[in-house]
């Protein structure tokens, strides 16, 4: 047990000596490293805001359920329970139909006079405004709302909730697309950059097998060298993204576009730790397979 520690303490040991010792090639890893996981960062960061805006739209984006003239208070109460009861449904929100005739005099604005004599025999309905969850599922709630009693009719967009299901899909898509070549792009650096590192000490690996070294032993201090520079590089970068993501928030959020529509973008810190874990994995996983790839001829018999 006591010779299996102070191996490993051995290959972490080496590990550090390689990065500190070999600086310039450290260096240039980890500016590369940084480089290609700011571009992650990036796509990362732009997907989150983007399906967290498409997730406020889509909340935004409902169904009318009209309620039955003759339908008492009780059948109306009874009404909202049994649709907050079905699968994907996220919100319901009762609008009498005083709400509903104050709603149409404030779209009137000056042409208040169009609206004479409503106030004595409203002829709006009373309703219930429904958001989902997954606006996928928008077709089988509406026909479950329907089989309802109380329920006269549906009032929604269809098409416009269906080319929003279809933008948030597309998007999922592309960042995903982007983000696995980005990663990829990333073990390629890496595994390039190692290589050189290797090919320096070639001699050293020749003697250590020769001597009767294990591939796993020869391999340990190059995978400990690149989690290090992974790690190292997520640290960085993680730094760079965050003052430049707040530079560009403040920006944003003072644009007029974004002061008019009824959205919001992620803070950092809300999204800094979930960056933080992928960074850190990332780093990892590219630093462990780019040494591995590297080594593998080297340790060819």
């Amino acid at each position: 047990m006591t010779v299996r520690y102070n191996s490993i303490g051995y290959l972490i040991a080496e590990g550090f000596k390689s990065v500190f010792k070999q600086k310039k090639m450290t260096g240039a890893s980890i500016i590369i490293m940084c480089a290609t996981m700011f571009m992650f960062g990036v796509f990362y960061l732009l997907g989150e805001n983007v399906n967290y805006v498409m997730k406020q739209v889509e909340n935004q984006q409902g169904m009318r359920v009209i309620i039955n003239d003759d339908a008492t208070e009780t059948q109306i109460d009874d009404l909202k329970v049994k649709i907050q009861q079905i699968d994907n449904v996220s919100t319901v929100t009762f609008y009498s139909k005083e709400d509903a005739l104050a709603s149409m005099k404030s779209i009137l604005g000056d042409h208040q006079d169009l609206m004479a004599g409503y106030d004595e025999d409203n002829p709006f309905p009373a309703s219930y405004f429904v958001t989902l969850t997954d606006l996928t599922q928008n077709s089988k709630v509406q026909e479950k709302i329907l089989d309802l009693d109380g329920v006269d009719e549906i009032s929604t967009d269809n098409d416009t909730i269906a080319n929003l299901s279809k933008v948030a899909q597309s998007i999922q898509t592309v960042t995903l697309v982007l983000l696995s070549l980005l990663i990829v792009i990333s073990i390629f650096i890496i595994v390039y950059t190692i290589k050189l590192t290797v090919y320096a000490r070639r001699r050293e690996i020749s003697i250590m097998k020769y001597v009767g070294a294990t591939n796993s032993f020869i391999r340990g201090p190059f995978i400990v060298e690149g989690i290090i520079i992974g790690i190292i590089s997520a640290f960085v970068t993680i730094g760079i993204v965050a003052l430049s993501y707040n530079a560009v928030l403040d920006r944003v959020l003072e644009s007029s576009v974004i002061k008019s529509l009824t959205i919001s973008l992620y803070g950092f810190s809300e999204l800094i730790l979930r960056v933080l874990i992928v960074y850190i994995i990332l780093g990892t996983v590219i630093g462990v397979l780019g040494s591995m790839i590297s080594m593998r001829k080297y340790l060819k018999v």
